[in-house]
Order: C-alpha cells, then structure tokens, then sequence
C-alpha cells in the first residue's frame, strides 16, 4: 500500500491532483479501524496529521468562527468560543467516544467518515456550517453543511480536493442550542438517537422566532427537520406546545434496527429528547433576559 506524507497544504493539494485515488487519513481513528476491518478498498493513503500548524487553528473574527479541519473533538469541546458562541458543538465534541479518540480525531474527520451516527453533524446543520475545500486545479470552494454530507459513507467533496475548514457565522444573541444524546451507557458510545435544537427568541413577547432542528442515528444521513421547526415557531418560551414538533419528529425519522437499538426505540425516544432540548434552550433565553 502507497502511504504519502503531506508535509504543508501546498504539497498535500499537490499529491491529491497527482494521486486522487488516496484516501486521505488524519486522526485515524475511523479510517484505520475500518481498514483493519476491510471495509473499504484503498491503494494508499495521504497522511495530512502534519499540517496541524496549518489547519488545526479555531480563530474567531467579526463574521464568526473558523474552525481548522484538523481540529480535534477535544480541541472544540474545551474551546471557550466554541463553549460560549456554538455550546451544541462543543456538546457533541465531548461525546464522541473515548479521551483516546477525542484527543486524536478531528471534527471534520467525524463528518467526512459520514457515518448516519456523527455526533457533530446535528450542530453543524442547526448552525449552518459552511465547508471549505480546496483543490490544485479549481482552489476553494464552499459548501453548506446539507449540500456536503450527502449520505451513509458519502460526501461531496471531490478526489483532488482537502476541506481546510469549517466556517461558522456569529449567533443572534438571542439564541441557545443544545445536543442531546441517547446511547446505551454514559461512554464511548455511538448515538442511538442525537438531537440539536437551536431556538431564537422574538425582541417582544417572548416567543420563539426561529427554530433549527436536526438528528442523526434516524435515517441514512443526519439532517434538519423543517416541519417540526416550523412548529415551534410562535410558541412562547414558557411552557411551549411541543406537541406538534413531536409529531413531525417522528414523521420524518427512518430508523433502523440494528446491533445497538430497534427502530420502534429509536422512535420512541424522541418525544423526551425534544422536550428536553427545547426546556434547555427556552430555560437559557429567560435566564439571560434576566440578568
């Protein structure tokens, strides 16, 4: 097997145009696993870990916040910014496996590996991540969060080209999110049903202006949940109606059962991971109205 390391961007973009039929390895906390296990094939690999002075950054400017591809699961969760302006992400960065895991894999890892589990998909589609990728022949190019992970095991970016990071823009103030998780223990466990909700308050009655909803572990890829954000729209923060949202919840949920969880239980979970996420957020909106 052909193994490339990329010593700078410059030269990993060079190899990709060269040699695009190299699976692109970092962490490897998921393309080594899968190896071992044969569960795809591969001629070679390019080993990117290197460019971590590069790519590994998470630096905020007016706009929002950039996110480095080679950023670990541990580097977002304990990041101040992340924990303050994106708390869903830096959530679901706490839960991906293991410290072993979290310590070497990487957030945009998680996302390209696309597995219908990721943990950090829900968040990045609440916030409207933006996916920046870069190829020798055609340089950048963005893409949103529900353009780039198109399916199980499948992406959009293209063979020549490396994501050099994810670019999320500043919240309202008046918004909080959360991830919630369902798993069979507390750790190193793959989601059974993941849940983010984002909630933006109106400036007059208290209401719920805006609501951003998305899964993963519920159907082929993660993904948003117009109608039952659409439900929530209008509901006042205290004691919101969140009936309806339920209802289009599980309408739109396609599990599967699996080793880890039935389909009918991954359905049934949902009601109280809704309610719970959307009390957490409508709690957090009226305590910082309040202070």
């Amino acid at each position: 097997m052909e193994f490339v390391r990329a010593t700078n961007l410059g030269n990993a973009l060079d190899v990709l145009e060269q040699r695009p039929h190299l699976k692109i390895l970092a962490g490897g906390t998921d393309v080594m696993i899968q190896l071992q296990r044969s569960q795809f094939e591969c001629d070679g690999l390019l080993h990117i870990e290197p460019l971590r002075s590069e790519l590994g950054a998470i630096v905020q400017n007016g706009e929002g916040v950039r996110i480095g591809a080679l950023a670990t699961h541990r580097d977002v969760a304990e990041n101040a910014i992340i924990r303050e302006m994106f708390p869903a992400l830096a959530q679901s960065a706490a839960t991906v496996g293991g410290w072993q895991t979290q310590l070497a894999g990487t957030i945009v890892g998680n996302i390209c590996n696309a597995s219908p589990a990721a943990d950090t998909a829900p968040p990045l589609l609440i916030y409207d991540a933006q996916f920046v990728l870069q190829s020798k022949k055609d340089g950048e190019r963005r893409l949103p969060m529900a353009e780039f992970f198109i399916g199980r095991r499948e992406i959009a970016r293209r063979a020549d080209e490396l994501v050099t990071h994810i670019e999320l823009a500043n919240p309202s103030k008046r918004a909080a999110s959360v991830y919630l998780k369902v798993g069979r223990r507390r750790a190193m466990e793959v989601a059974i049903a993941g849940l983010a909700v984002q909630l933006i308050a109106d400036e007059g009655d208290g209401a719920i202006e805006s609501a951003a909803i998305a899964t993963c572990s519920l159907g082929p890829a993660p993904r948003r949940v117009a109608d039952a954000e659409a439900s929530l729209i209008g509901q006042p923060l205290r004691d919101p109606d969140v009936a309806g949202a339920i209802g289009a919840l599980k309408d739109s949920a396609s599990p599967i059962d699996d080793a880890r969880s039935s389909a009918a239980y991954r359905r049934a979970v949902l009601a109280g991971l809704l309610e719970r996420a959307v009390a957490q957020c409508c709690e957090q909106i009226i305590q910082r109205a309040g202070e």
